[in-house]
């Protein structure tokens, strides 16, 4: 799926990223890397994420790293792109930890978890709360170091085919959406089914899923969703943040200069802060159009519902724990940076929009 830029990304990408992106033959010792996402090619929200932040390294190496983009699909297929970084098929992946939760079961929470922390919550614990260094030691045996670089900010709940009215309606309810959110609707007889997002349209058009969630109204209007499903849920319980990663090769990271590590950090720091506030933006714009068009019902999930789900996640995050050391103390470290939070949370932002 090649999805064409907006008019208004044209201007956003062009105030993030300097114009002089033409890349320039190679001198000698100048060094190029491939980098592979998961997105399909130009896609409003992570796709774009993508772009910038080769085109960001690039230029601000002056050409002394260059990096081309190959979305997925176009070297490896969408949710290879971790093997493809670990095997030296590419230097660098623009994807989400929340695709490896079969390889590192903590993965997910680098993304999301359900009913957990906000965008700014979530960056505060990897920042500063010891996340990164755990992110770091979850992925070594795979030789690649992770950055954030993109975020999507807040999630929609989904797109479904059918409402739902009480927790029994996702029984047999077949529904791609990965990480955690699925472990826990599977507590109530749903299938979630794990698919690469440039495939997703095809199987709700064709009837192989019934509901499916992705990520905001920016990136899941220019997806197709509203053609295909008539209920779009909120809140995004699973995943009210959306952390995107840039994935190195820990062998071609230690072969650079000191001056082109601090390049690639502050491109990838650089690109989830845009990432993350051209979502916000844009979200609220795609919302606005989608309810004028009354294309959609636009629903709450019944108190109730998420009620269930809420209780279902402890369960889960509570086997997580048990898996294995790291993974347990990965989720104790994200629990304690929820508990640290709460109360700041509850007294600006919280009593802030109450009072709005």
């Amino acid at each position: 799926m090649n999805i064409s830029r907006r008019n208004a990304l044209t201007a956003i990408t062009a105030s993030a990223v300097s114009p002089a992106l033409a890349m320039p033959a190679l001198a000698s010792g100048n060094i190029e890397w491939k980098l592979v996402t998961s997105w399909p090619k130009n896609l409003p929200g992570p796709g774009i994420s993508a772009q910038m932040l080769a085109d960001q390294i690039t230029t601000m190496s002056d050409g002394k790293l260059t990096v081309k983009l190959f979305a997925a699909g176009e070297l490896v297929p969408a949710l290879e792109t971790l093997d493809a970084v670990a095997s030296g098929t590419a230097e660098l992946a623009h994807t989400a930890p929340v695709f490896w939760g079969g390889k590192f079961a903590a993965a997910p929470l680098f993304t999301a978890g359900p009913f957990g922390l906000t965008p700014p919550e979530h960056m505060a614990w990897i920042y500063h709360g010891g996340g990164q260094a755990l992110w770091d030691e979850l992925y070594a045996s795979s030789g690649v170091k992770p950055f954030m670089a993109g975020n999507t900010g807040f999630q929609m709940g989904g797109w479904f085919k059918r409402k739902i009215n009480t927790i029994e309606d996702f029984q047999g309810l077949k529904m791609r959406i990965p990480g955690l959110g699925g472990r826990v609707i599977e507590k109530f007889g749903a299938v979630p089914v794990a698919m690469a997002p440039g495939e997703i349209f095809s199987a709700m058009q064709s009837g192989l899923l019934d509901a499916t969630e992705f990520l905001g109204p920016f990136s899941d209007m220019a997806m197709g969703f509203q053609k295909v499903a008539d209920y779009y849920y909120f809140p995004g319980w699973h995943e009210p943040n959306g952390t995107g990663e840039a994935l190195v090769s820990l062998d071609a990271w230690n072969a650079l200069s000191d001056d082109l590590k601090a390049i690639v950090q502050s491109a990838c720091a650089h690109t989830n802060i845009v990432g993350l506030t051209e979502s916000e933006w844009f979200n609220s714009q795609s919302l606005i159009k989608l309810l004028d068009e009354k294309s959609v019902e636009v629903l709450p999930f019944p108190d109730d519902v998420l009620q269930n789900l809420r209780a279902a996640t402890s369960e889960v995050l509570a086997d997580l724990a048990v898996t294995d050391d790291l993974t347990g103390r990965i989720v104790e470290s994200w629990q304690n940076a929820a508990r640290h939070q709460e109360k700041w949370s509850n007294v600006s932002l919280r009593a802030f929009f109450e009072a709005r």
